[in-house]
């Protein structure tokens, strides 16, 4: 039985660890993302050998997923908002000096959305689509039980779905994204909005407080979730999938987030489409990347 390797690469954390070839995971760790370059690579070379030292039978295969807009043409990230530093960088070339198994890198989020199919809430389905809601938004889609990248490795994208044309500009250069109006950040702007102050606050504290009666708390969740609804519903007619999969940090809020969210999907879509999706939260948590990026690399890379 061999082993296969995932790396969830954020601009925060890197998640790693193995599975088997049942998708058990055999172990898995998070570190500190460094924030040079050099410091990256000798960091992911010291996780590799753990990995290999600890594994009771041999790594076959290796995945890795990125933060931003991976090229699965020219094999590299053009653009990280969250981890500029590998902008361009030629990180695959790099790993090759120390990694001399099969290896391939892809989109974070795409890896996410592949390990949620694979081994977590979208396991089953014939389509699914993840989004990804904490500091951003990602996304991940999957058709006909084939991860769908798109003619350059960019698809996916649905946090960059215009869902407020007069709303807040996004990092990406354009105004009003699903990323900008449905995100953590946006929740704590909204909940300063309806409750002005001066406290340095998360998303995390607003939903504490939100359960325990705060209305404003309560009407910054609707907000953002009347936002997502949008570009869910948008998803539904778009793709007509049978699951779309919520993860990330913010829907630890549950129903705070995910019953406006679902109201608003709800009468933004086609009846039809709507009554044969189901929008359930995501079941792997942080470990969704590294395992998806793991799943790629063995339906990839081994015939």
């Amino acid at each position: 039985m061999a082993f296969y390797a995932g790396f969830d690469l954020g601009g925060t954390q890197l998640k790693y660890g193995l599975i088997n070839e049942h998708l058990d995971i055999i172990s898995h760790k998070r570190v500190d993302t460094p924030e040079k370059i050099i410091d990256l690579i000798a960091l992911i070379k010291i996780c590799w050998e753990n990995l290999k030292k600890g594994a009771a039978e041999p790594v076959a295969t290796v995945g890795f997923g990125f933060p931003g807009i991976f090229s699965t043409v020219k094999q590299k990230i053009l653009q990280s908002p969250n981890y500029p530093g590998i902008d361009n960088f030629d990180l695959l070339s790099a790993l090759s000096e120390f990694i001399k198994v099969p290896f391939i890198g892809a989109n974070d989020a795409n890896m996410a959305a592949f390990g949620e199919y694979k081994a977590g809430a979208g396991k089953g389905a014939h389509s699914m689509i993840l989004l990804t809601i904490g500091t951003g938004v990602g996304g991940g889609v999957v058709l006909e039980g084939k991860l769908w990248q798109g003619s350059g490795g960019f698809a996916g994208e649905i946090g960059h779905v215009i869902v407020n044309p007069e709303g807040e500009l996004c990092n990406c250069g354009s105004r009003g994204c699903l990323e900008t109006e449905g995100s953590a950040p946006k929740i704590v702007r909204n909940y300063q909005e309806f409750k002005p102050t001066k406290e340095n606050l998360s998303a995390k504290d607003i939903a504490i407080r939100a359960k325990q009666g705060d209305k404003a708390a309560t009407e910054a969740f609707a907000r953002a979730g009347h936002f997502l609804g949008i570009g869910i519903g948008t998803t539904i007619n778009l793709f007509n999938p049978e699951k779309v999969v919520l993860g990330g940090g913010v829907m630890k809020a549950g129903d705070l987030l995910l019953a406006p969210t679902i109201s608003e999907a709800r009468k933004r879509s086609f009846k039809g489409s709507f009554d044969c999706c189901s929008i359930v939260p995501a079941s792997l948590g942080n470990k969704a990347g590294f395992i998806g990026a793991a799943c790629w690399a063995r339906e990839r890379l081994i015939s």
